[in-house]
């Protein structure tokens, strides 16, 4: 688990911190001001590899002018139990950041889901280095991680002459003719990810899409036929894509460890760069509450076995969606979790831990701090309330130029605002009920 970040001079501010909860954690705040790039440190801090397939697209780089005073400074607990703490100065000469020479401690299991859409895996049986050459010390013996675009995902991920992965499509077949624990673990960490409990995302038989394709393609079984799987939506993809990696990734990390004779790890790390990513707001209402209860449900599965610890799960998560706010709200603990804001303050980012406190549907969500909207409703219309309520006020220096009387106002309201609007009562009442026969 990531216990704490402390950057210097490094990424968008020259300094910002986080200390992490155990369990959830929400990075919100404004576009462009730093939660892609704490995710990616993140990853770096627990794995010591950058995200995705062109590691310098996603390292941090320094403030202009800082590079030789940028530092990253981090901790976690290890396979111990102990909080590994470590720094890294930039090597502006070599532009790295340095690793020790030492073998790095153990995190556990980290997966983290991409804003790019890709996912990336790291896996202490299957990525962990082995040693460290003192001639060239960032140069693991065994891959860095396992990076996954959709194609992967679908095909499976290959090198060096290595199959790492065989891929959902094949990986789906396989599991399912052995009909015993893969295919069930699947079936389960997908229905538990579902927003309906009607078994929207079942997973269905096998059929053939294409006459140039002679590969049986899985299914999704829906209220209105079944889907073949590379046909699915965005958000389904997405979906289908989070369950199997949580799948394979417990299974195989299980059947390595069997092969070295190792005990699997009971942490898992889990990384999301906006939650709700391409997903309908059915989905984003549950998403993050259904990803905290199938990853601790990973050891009752019987792929752990009995007696062994359950996994201790911790996710770290970026939204700009107040549904997914909400969704927590009977999940959240104050023990366990926490909520950071980013923010401009005098020209400087800053990160603040935020004070938890439930605002009870999306809409009070959005008017929240973390959101920052006087209203929840269109620009518009909210000028146009802010006019009439100065009115009402009496302040007829308040209203915008071009509202200049009750009529003007009036107008607006009846342009931006529908029928049923709860503002409507109050300016009603306000003005005694003339020419608002309209309304």
């Amino acid at each position: 688990m990531l216990n704490h970040l402390d950057l210097t001079n490094v990424g968008p501010a020259a300094s910002m911190r986080l200390d992490f909860g155990p369990r959830l954690n929400l990075l919100t705040g404004n576009n462009s001001l730093g939660k892609t790039f704490v995710l990616d440190v993140a990853w770096w801090a627990l794995t010591q590899t950058w995200p995705g397939k062109d590691e310098r697209q996603s390292m941090a780089w320094p403030l202009n002018g800082k590079r030789r005073e940028a530092s990253i400074t981090y901790s976690f607990d290890s396979k111990s139990g102990r909080d590994m703490a470590h720094s890294s100065k930039f090597d502006s000469e070599r532009e790295v950041w340095p690793l020790k020479q030492a073998r790095p401690a153990n995190p556990g299991l980290v997966l983290y889901l991409r804003i790019d859409g890709g996912y990336s895996l790291w896996d202490p049986a299957r990525n962990y280095w082995k040693k460290r050459s003192a001639r060239n010390f960032e140069d693991p013996d065994r891959p860095k991680s396992f990076d996954f675009d959709m194609n992967d995902i679908w095909n499976g991920l290959r090198g060096d002459g290595n199959v790492y992965c065989e891929g959902l499509l094949s990986d789906w077949k396989t599991w399912r003719d052995r009909g015993q624990l893969e295919y069930q673990l699947l079936h389960d960490v997908l229905s538990k990810l579902t927003p309906h409990q009607s078994d929207w995302m079942k997973l269905g038989e096998m059929t053939r899409i294409s006459l140039s394709d002679v590969r049986e393609i899985p299914t999704l079984e829906t209220p209105y036929g079944p889907v073949p799987v590379t046909l699915a939506s965005a958000g389904v993809k997405r979906i289908l894509a989070l369950a199997y990696l949580i799948t394979w990734a417990h299974l195989e990390h299980v059947n390595a460890c069997k092969l070295l004779g190792d005990n699997p790890t009971h942490r898992f790390t889990v990384l999301i760069d906006e939650v709700e990513l391409h997903l309908h707001p059915q989905w984003q209402r549950v998403l993050l509450p259904a990803v905290l209860r199938v990853m601790k449900g990973l050891g009752t599965e019987g792929a752990i076995r009995a007696g062994e610890e359950l996994p201790s799960v911790q996710v770290i998560a970026s939204t700009h969606a107040p549904l997914v706010m909400a969704s927590i709200e009977p999940e959240y603990s104050e023990h366990s979790d926490k909520v950071f804001h980013f923010d401009v303050r005098d020209g400087d980012i800053r990160v603040d831990e935020m004070q938890w406190a439930p605002q009870g549907d999306a809409v009070g969500w959005l008017v929240s701090e973390v959101f920052g909207l006087e209203q929840a409703r269109s620009k518009d219309a909210e000028i146009a309330i802010e006019a009439a309520e100065a009115y009402m006020r009496g302040s007829v220096e308040e209203p915008q130029p071009k509202f200049t009387n009750r009529e003007s106002i009036q107008k607006e309201l009846l342009r931006v605002l529908p029928t049923h609007d709860p503002f409507w009562p109050r300016w009603i009442v306000s003005n005694g009920d003339r020419g608002n026969d309209q309304v």
